[in-house]
């Protein structure tokens, strides 16, 4: 019996592996340290879109399988998003919400930035004092002043619409002139004197000069300001409970979800309906909002 000599493919082969399995251990390693590193990231990623995975399952289910426990849709029933609209009136739901952030959030930043830049700016004796009591309003609950602001609102015609909730807007917010107030401390202020002395007004020196570079904080404070109208629920139904034409998406979507208690599958596509603006929203601000909340923080 003849023994044939290892070719040279076969000698490179058994040569290199020793080096491929170095790598392949190599390899397995580094995913051990990295999981080790972000073990506790993974394990709150996993927790954080759980739910939202649940909700976005169950929404394309049928009536039957959504009331089991299987997870995973058996028929994508995408007409549930269609039965969202045609079962309620969630289209006029949807646009009032649209109207009320949008109203709200540039009502805030128009009011705020001109009171956050005089309290950061200028001298007059009763800064602290105005500062002082925009913490304060900070830390007085909407819930202590519900009465008597109805009734104001009742003797001037107003309830049944948002309008009770978009006009104390227009007179700033305590949270954003406090957040923007804390931004404009780190600007130099070598830049405003540099305009001044260029002839600017106090007026130019903002719009030109102070708003460009807070840039970052106005669309934090923005953010903040549509997601508190876009998920707000006490208010408007406080004020709009009686006239359901009014009706923003959190008061519509508890409404919906009695008539619909035991169709978890309508309830999740309504659900989906009204988180995804807000999520959209913020992928594309995210990078400028974590800037701003970042900034607004360093120096008091």
């Amino acid at each position: 019996m003849t023994t044939l000599a290892p070719t040279t493919r076969d000698r490179s082969a058994r040569a290199a592996s020793p080096h491929r399995a170095a790598r392949g251990r190599y390899r397995r390693r580094r995913v051990l340290i990295w999981i080790a590193e972000h073990a506790v990231a993974v394990g709150l990623a996993v927790a954080f879109l759980g739910p939202i995975v649940f909700i976005l399952l169950t929404s394309v289910m049928t009536d039957q399988q959504s009331l089991t426990s299987d997870p995973w849709p058996k028929h994508w029933q995408w007409s549930n998003y269609t039965k969202v609209f045609s079962q309620a009136p969630t289209g006029t739901w949807l646009t009032n919400t649209v109207v009320y952030a949008a109203v709200v959030t540039a009502c805030t930043l128009v009011s705020s930035i001109p009171v956050a830049y005089a309290l950061a700016r200028f001298r007059f004796r009763a800064r602290n004092g105005v500062f002082l009591a925009v913490i304060t309003m900070m830390m007085l609950p909407p819930q202590v002043l519900i009465i008597p602001m109805y009734i104001m609102w009742a003797r001037l015609h107003l309830t049944g619409t948002i309008w009770p909730l978009v006009i104390p807007c227009a007179f700033g917010d305590a949270f954003s002139i406090f957040l923007l107030r804390q931004f404009l401390l780190t600007i130099p202020e070598d830049y405003l004197n540099a305009a001044r002395v260029d002839g600017c007004s106090e007026v130019r020196v903002l719009l030109r000069v102070v708003l460009p570079m807070m840039r970052p904080a106005v669309v934090a404070v923005g953010l903040f300001a549509f997601f508190n109208a876009w998920n707000d629920y006490y208010g408007p139904l406080i004020y709009t409970g009686e006239n359901p034409d009014h009706w923003t998406l959190a008061v519509g979507l508890a409404s919906f979800k009695t008539a619909h208690a035991v169709q978890w599958n309508i309830t999740m596509a309504a659900t989906v309906i009204a988180m995804a603006p807000v999520i959209i929203v913020f992928f594309f601000a995210q990078k400028a909002f974590i800037e701003g909340v970042t900034l607004t923080g360093v120096k008091g």
